[in-house]
């Protein structure tokens, strides 16, 4: 537990430093990542690959950006998904998931450090992610490619496409979340959030914090 400059205000350490540095980190590569990919996917998208320094710079970097990428979240993974396991609590916060969306947050049982929808959000990251560097991989030229058939490559490229529009629109949700719900923003920018938000939003954790 922490004090902030605001006098009677409390707040509690939900991210360290090192997980803050790590979380941005990944972020910034999903960007890059995300728009030398794009630049690759279609002739209309080709104009993001002059952020790389042209088309051949661009085919060269966007798998070592997306493997760095990968390789940064397993560590988060690594750090997180005992907190991500699905319990009892999720199946009643799923339940009354639509009180949430209506901005009833009265209504919603108590939950640990993540709620149901949290944790969904992170198992997704976690499979897309597997998914693309494992189908990136089968077709990245000219060190894999010798290993596979022209018909599996063309499976594995046609899965990472879906498997990197499943991200992208996770992340989305993640980012969105993470603005509606006043307050949560602080978490990963400060590393701290007020005592009344982890009551609000994770009575659960809150109890584990101070008790």
């Amino acid at each position: 537990m922490s004090s902030d400059t605001r006098p009677g205000v409390r707040y509690l350490r939900r991210y360290s430093d090192g997980e803050r540095m790590n979380h941005w980190a990944i972020a910034l590569l999903f960007v890059l990542a995300g728009l030398s990919g794009l630049a690759l996917f279609h002739p209309a998208l080709f104009f993001f690959s002059n952020l790389f320094g042209g088309g051949s710079w661009t085919r060269i970097l966007h798998p070592f950006l997306g493997v760095a990428m990968v390789l940064l979240f397993l560590g988060l993974f690594v750090r997180l998904w005992r907190a991500n396991v699905m319990n009892a609590a999720d199946k009643a916060w799923r339940a009354k998931s639509g009180e949430m969306l209506r901005g009833n947050k009265a209504a919603m049982p108590p939950v640990g450090k993540y709620n149901a929808g949290q944790k969904m959000v992170f198992w997704l990251m976690a499979t897309s992610l597997l998914v693309l560097v494992v189908t990136g991989l089968m077709f990245w030229r000219p060190y894999f490619t010798p290993f596979f058939t022209i018909p599996v490559m063309r499976v594995a490229v046609l899965l990472h496409s879906v498997s990197a529009v499943v991200l992208v629109l996770t992340v989305i949700v993640h980012v969105y979340a993470a603005i509606w719900v006043k307050g949560t923003m602080r978490a990963m920018t400060r590393g701290t959030v007020s005592e009344g938000w982890a009551k609000t939003n994770h009575a659960l954790w809150h109890q584990e914090m101070t008790r």
